[in-house]
């Protein structure tokens, strides 16, 4: 006798699905919306200047509605956090690959996955560069995606993911994404990302080179 079958919960149901399809498409576009009218809002005013609540208006929202998306206003001018697909990508990878091509990997693709508007790289880059609390929120960032990395990281190389070489490691990778973002804005948006990502990975791997006098 087969044991009875539970009854179907909504969510599993095709219906259920689909109602769950809409409620993220909804939380999708509320959480463009929100961003959209501040990046509008800041180049209009200036970062300081505007407000959540002025923020909330423009995207038609309430403020409380802000910061259920957003705990912070940094948080609505910096990235989605890509510490979960960064890792995804780095235990995918092949065992047999060098460490170094593995990482040029996981950054490429972290690069492609964060391409925007390139007015919005810029802003972004340059807000980073420019306000004290953006940047500090920044590395607060790196940082929680560092403690994401150090057990792919550790996998690849049989260390403990608390080891102070495996957390150098995961910082310094994660720090190559932070630094060439801020030279990016520093210097006029000269060049391309990707390539100051690779020249970033260059020194990670060989060293700071010494130029002659």
């Amino acid at each position: 006798m087969t044991p009875a079958r539970p009854p179907s919960s909504p969510a599993a149901s095709p219906a259920g699905r689909s109602r769950l399809g809409l409620r993220e498409r909804k939380k999708t576009k509320t959480r463009e919306a929100i961003r959209a009218a501040a990046y509008a809002l800041i180049e209009e005013q200036g970062y300081e200047a505007t407000t959540i609540e002025q923020i909330a208006g423009r995207a038609e929202v309430s403020p409380s509605t802000v910061f259920r998306y957003f705990p912070a206003k940094e948080d609505i001018v910096l990235p989605d956090a890509y510490g979960p697909s960064m890792l995804a990508q780095l235990r995918g990878r092949p065992a047999d690959e060098p460490w170094t091509d593995s990482l040029r990997h996981v950054l490429a693709q972290a690069m492609e996955s964060s391409e925007e508007n390139p007015e919005v790289l810029r802003l972004r880059a340059r807000l980073g560069a420019q306000v004290p609390a953006v940047r500090s929120r920044m590395f607060e960032s790196v940082s929680e995606t560092g403690r994401l990395l150090r057990p792919a990281l550790a996998e690849r190389t049989g260390r403990d993911p608390e080891s102070l070489e495996v957390r150098i490691c995961a910082t310094a990778l994660l720090g190559c994404l932070t630094e060439v973002s801020l030279y990016w804005a520093e210097n006029g948006f000269e060049g391309e990302p990707r390539d100051l990502v690779d020249r970033a990975l260059d020194v990670l791997e060989r060293g700071l080179p010494v130029e002659g006098p």
